[in-house]
């Protein structure tokens, strides 16, 4: 079963103060989440990430589409008790310890006293704030507030969990344990739909990302799938500290000790190897250099911005 199901959500303002004119802040999204997986949503600041969430939220209303969750409407009541979701910039009352907030979300989540005391406890463990749970979240540094989020998030064992850049602001160990708790979820039977700018950390992370810009879906696949649709990069190396001048013009090179190391283009290899072959080098190695994701999500935004300037 889709877990989560986007049909032609689409988003736009009113800006401008004498003549308005229209905004598109997402332009109609088409877009499923298999049950179980790990999505990322990816996309540079502004380009439509967090107004997507929003709508699934139900915090802001569509201007046309739908979308459905679990099988359901994405406005049916019955939805939001079985999502957890985690804003970009969450704001905590600052007196309260971090149990306290717990309990205060417990409550709202409509759990029993008697459970509750015990779940509160098993998620400050859970996120590692067991030894800090009587302290005032004014006195929690960026990512030990992070990790109240999630945990205010999943507290009430939902069966899909939406973050907003969950990674943002944290260090990289409060990165990994972030990322160490994401594939919990995922181990648990949870779907997983969180937004990121940051590559590396979808790139270890997601069964599948999606890839928006200016409002617009851009690609969306496996990461492997997505990276495979590029030109690749191979790296050469060879014996002696000769560089011919025909392989100066192909890429970079750098004499390390008695080796040359280049990496060029894929297409070109052949012409490199050629050129060792007239100058009787030896080759040491060939290997190819595999695409990353921010290579293929580099590459998107530049096509983007090349058709912009054309129309322009």
């Amino acid at each position: 079963m889709l877990a989560i199901e986007i049909l032609g959500l689409e988003k736009t303002y009113s800006v401008g103060f004498w003549r308005k004119r229209p905004k598109h802040a997402l332009r109609p999204l088409r877009l499923a989440v298999e049950e179980g997986e790990i999505f990322g949503f990816l996309g540079p600041n502004g380009a439509g990430k967090t107004t997507t969430l929003k709508l699934l939220m139900g915090l802001v209303f569509p201007t046309s589409g739908s979308a459905r969750i679990l099988g359901k409407e994405w406005t049916d009541p019955a939805v939001k008790a079985q999502i957890g979701f985690l804003p970009e910039q969450p704001y905590f009352y600052d007196y309260l310890t971090a149990r306290e907030l717990l309990e205060y979300y417990g409550q709202l989540s409509g759990m029993s006293e008697k459970e509750r005391g015990p779940k509160v406890e098993a998620m400050l463990g859970r996120v590692g704030l067991h030894d800090v749970g009587g302290v005032q979240l004014r006195k929690f540094s960026k990512g030990m507030l992070q990790r109240v989020g999630i945990a205010q998030a999943i507290l009430h064992d939902p069966k899909v969990v939406f973050l907003d850049e969950p990674m943002s602001g944290l260090d990289p160990m409060g990165r990994r344990e972030v990322r160490d708790l994401i594939e919990q979820l995922k181990r648990e039977g949870k779907t997983v739909f969180f937004s990121t700018h940051i590559l590396s950390d979808a790139e270890a992370l997601c069964d599948r990302v999606a890839i928006i810009h200016l409002g617009e879906l851009r690609g969306v696949g496996a990461v492997a799938e997505l990276t495979s649709s590029i030109h690749g990069k191979v790296e050469i190396v060879w014996q002696g500290t000769h560089v011919p001048e025909s392989l100066k013009n192909l890429g970079e090179c750098h004499v390390t000790g008695d080796t040359v190391r280049a990496v060029i283009a894929e297409e070109n290899q052949e012409v490199a190897v050629e050129a060792l072959r007239r100058e009787k080098l030896r080759l040491v190695s060939l290997v190819p250099v595999r695409a990353s994701l921010e290579d293929y999500f580099v590459q998107k935004l530049k096509q983007v911005d090349k058709m912009q300037g054309v129309i322009a």
